[in-house]
């Protein structure tokens, strides 16, 4: 009896598990958990970790989903997503790029996290090899080692401003199926131009290699900037996009992708199985967010202020070498000068500033030790006092 007892405990501690969850965690996240385990504990906490705006979704997106609530019986809508919000979608491309996308290449997704997964999926096989800019977005290489898939990290710095390039994509041994470009970047901040675009599509193009096009941060651009859509310049190019940062919709979990004509039928295929559709009441209020302009250029405008602020005053905390902030709300700075352990120094700052900040290790594995991200999306007050206390921290 007792020697089957144990045979039946052995089975079960041998039982598998995927290498799939074998990912570096996301280090923003852990930072966030640490933050408000402090913050439960009654240390006061300021959050310049973590990519979220700091003010509400628009006023007119939550009276929306006030009325679906009451009116609405907010059951699966199609896996693309309301046909309603999807040329509301296509309104948006023209007013915004003057370029109409066909709302049956439209796919309304949970959050372009969700987006990423799928264009992942729908576009690549086990075993390829993507291509993308380092410093980045780490989801973007946890993703697509998760799916088997080989993330080919492209070592880009000041010189190149944080972006893929032709010639340093020109360097990769092998070849390539594709290329993740994101404009404005995370965590760099910096941006593509026309050119720059025109030049990077037509590289894709040439050489058979899937361009996908992040521009989630589209709308928050500083001094003039404005954003440039893949979209304009090729129509393989998978675009992603989200109503979490410029719409303030993050915990809505809402997002779209504009798919090549090839692509469509499989993706969809792929949303009905894994997703059957983007909860109703999101996508509901969501059809209210594209009029919501005035309230939603007002919060970058704040986004700005805190900007211009940090820009002012870190150089006085010792923090005078950053990425050039063209959009999004991140300051990427270079600490290689006070230390070369970027984790054990933002632990330092959380724990006797209370003031949260990512290291550079989750965004760029082997350079990331010398560098951190500062998120400005937050309260200006909570800025200013994060600012304060940094420049008169003594380290």
């Amino acid at each position: 009896m007792h020697a089957s007892y144990c045979g039946v405990i052995g089975a079960i501690m041998a039982l598998k598990s995927s290498h799939r969850g074998q990912v570096s965690p996301f280090q923003v996240m852990e930072v966030l958990r640490t933050a408000n385990a402090r913050a439960a504990a009654g240390q006061k906490i300021l959050h310049l970790e973590i990519g979220q705006p700091g003010c509400s979704a628009p006023a007119q997106v939550l009276e929306a989903a006030r009325i679906a609530l009451k009116e609405d019986k907010l059951g699966y809508t199609e896996a693309l997503g309301l046909p309603a919000l999807r040329q509301r979608i296509a309104d948006f491309y023209q007013d915004r790029y003057g370029a109409r996308p066909p709302i049956e290449r439209i796919a309304v997704v949970t959050g372009s996290s969700a987006g990423f997964v799928l264009a992942f999926l729908t576009a690549f096989d086990a075993g390829d090899q993507v291509a993308l800019a380092a410093p980045g977005y780490p989801a973007y290489r946890n993703i697509l080692t998760s799916l088997d898939l080989k993330p080919v990290e492209i070592l880009s710095g000041p010189a190149q401003r944080f972006q893929p390039t032709p010639s340093l994509l020109d360097q990769v041994s092998g070849p390539l199926d594709g290329l993740i470009l994101a404009s404005p970047s995370n965590p760099a901040g910096t941006m593509v131009d026309a050119p720059e675009m025109s030049a990077l599509a037509t590289y894709c193009q040439k050489r058979g290699i899937r361009l996908i096009s992040d521009e989630i941060y589209h709308g928050i651009t500083y001094e003039g900037r404005k954003g440039v859509t893949a979209l304009t310049y090729s129509s393989d190019a998978l675009i992603i996009n989200s109503f979490s940062k410029y719409f303030c919709m993050t915990g809505w979990r809402l997002g779209w992708l504009i798919v090549p004509e090839d692509l469509i039928r499989p993706l969809e295929c792929l949303m009905q199985n894994l997703y059957i559709s983007a909860p109703a009441i999101a996508q509901k209020a969501a059809l209210a967010a594209f009029d919501c302009s005035d309230e939603l250029d007002a919060n970058v405008a704040r986004y700005a202020l805190n900007r211009e602020l940090l820009l002012r005053e870190l150089p006085k905390a010792g923090f005078d070498r950053l990425a050039p902030a063209d959009g999004a709300f991140y300051l990427y700075a270079d600490i290689g000068h006070l230390t070369n352990d970027s984790s054990a120094f933002c632990a330092r700052i959380l724990d006797e500033l209370g003031v949260a900040i990512t290291p550079g290790v989750d965004f760029d594995p082997a350079r990331g030790h010398s560098t951190l991200r500062i998120s400005y999306a937050g309260d200006p007050c909570e800025i200013e006092e994060a600012a304060f206390l940094l420049k008169n921290w003594r380290r």
